[in-house]
């Protein structure tokens, strides 16, 4: 059984290898890397090829010193090269090479011959569906190891993270490669298979950006909301403080000692009315507090809906949470907010971002992992009964 297994496995690789989009990928890999390799980091700031680049970038100071050339390059291709080139191109050449893998098995006559072996029919989905994941892996790999070798050489410091990329984008591969089959299975076309599929990912990358816009206007009006808060708590302190003073002037005037706080404490009608502007920052936070209920709603109802979605986003974001240094990046210096709207802003955006680095693994894969096996599971049970 083993050995009929890794003949066919064997089998429908050199089938996707035999294509020519296989080497079309291939040199378009090794393209993008040279690409990569033009890239360089000096003392006054980027340089590719022969073009000098500044070295101030949105306020920050970025040259060897700062960033030195392994920072650099580790960067680059943890979010420019995986999230871009290995998260959608290599992944659609991926898609192209192998959708036809199920309806080319089940045209012409070709199962026929295969199934009249002694041969179980999941075995042969499955094994099909390996093959595809290993043509991935491939390509995936030479494109590590290149970006391996121009690190080492180039930037002087060797990052085997980098070979972290093989097993992340082939299981993100997985995700779209399970529907791809199912969808091969029951149209019979490779064209319906990689449009279906397409309109499946196009589905799951609007369900993502819901989520990301939720966390994202949820965590800012939470920002909001506290320096609001804040400002609330400060002009109230302020009103407070002016009110005993007064009282204090009018116990000295009668020859009584000063008071250290004031019994009663002042009501919200006094202290409104020694600060004009309190009933007005008052007023803001209850709209802020009604729209972050609303928001934290809304979170929750994408949260659930994208639990039983394959999570492609934070797949992919694996590799920068497990090959970034963040402290290497807080030494770059970046400039304070300068006013409240910028400080909303960035604890917006740094909450944002750790909300999602710290999503728990089980279900960022476990939960994906699931939704592979469920369509694996149908695309079997229709490939076993279905008579061909």
């Amino acid at each position: 059984m083993i050995i009929q297994t890794m003949a066919l496995l064997v089998d429908a690789y050199r089938e996707l290898c035999a294509k020519r989009l296989f080497w079309i990928t291939m040199i378009l890999n090794s393209l993008v890397v040279v690409v990569f390799a033009m890239v360089s980091i000096n003392e006054n700031g980027m340089k590719f090829l022969i073009w000098q680049m500044p070295a101030d970038f949105a306020g920050v100071t970025i040259t060897s010193e700062t960033m030195p050339p392994g920072l650099l390059y580790r960067t680059m291709f943890a979010a420019l090269a995986v999230p871009w080139w290995l998260r959608w191109v290599a992944v659609i050449l991926g898609l192209i090479s192998t959708a036809g893998m199920i309806p080319d098995l089940i045209q012409g006559g070709t199962i026929e011959s295969v199934l009249s072996r002694p041969i179980g029919r999941i075995r042969l989905l499955l094994t099909k569906f390996v093959g595809g994941l290993l043509f991935m892996t491939l390509q995936v790999f030479v494109f590590s190891l290149l970006v391996f070798l121009v690190i080492g050489i180039r930037g002087k410091s060797w990052a085997p993270e980098v070979f972290l990329a093989v097993p992340i984008v082939v299981t993100m591969f997985s995700y779209l490669f399970a529907v791809c089959v199912l969808i091969g299975l029951l149209t019979r076309s490779t064209i319906a298979a990689l449009l279906l599929t397409a309109v499946v990912w196009a589905a799951i990358i609007l369900v993502n950006a819901g989520d990301l816009f939720s966390v994202s206007i949820h965590e800012n009006i939470k920002a909001e909301l506290r320096l609001e808060q804040a400002k609330v708590d400060r002009r109230e302190r302020n009103a407070t403080l002016a009110i005993l003073g007064e009282r204090n002037a009018e116990r000295e005037a009668e020859g009584l000692e000063p008071l250290e706080a004031l019994d009663p404490a002042p009501t919200s009608s006094e202290l409104e009315a020694r600060d004009i502007r309190l009933p007005v920052t008052k007023l803001r936070v209850r709209e802020l507090e009604a729209s972050e209920s609303i928001a934290s709603r809304w979170r929750r109802v994408i949260y659930f809906v994208k639990a039983v979605l394959p999570k492609t986003g934070e797949t992919i974001a694996l590799l920068g949470r497990w090959t970034i240094d963040e402290e290497e990046f807080a030494r770059l210096g970046a400039p304070p907010p300068s006013d409240d709207r910028q400080r909303v802003a960035q604890e917006g955006s740094e909450a944002t971002a750790e909300e999602f680095d710290n999503r728990p693994l089980w279900w960022v894969l476990g939960t994906s992992f699931a939704f592979v096996s469920v369509v694996l599971g149908i695309a079997a049970l229709i490939f076993r009964r279905r008579d061909f």
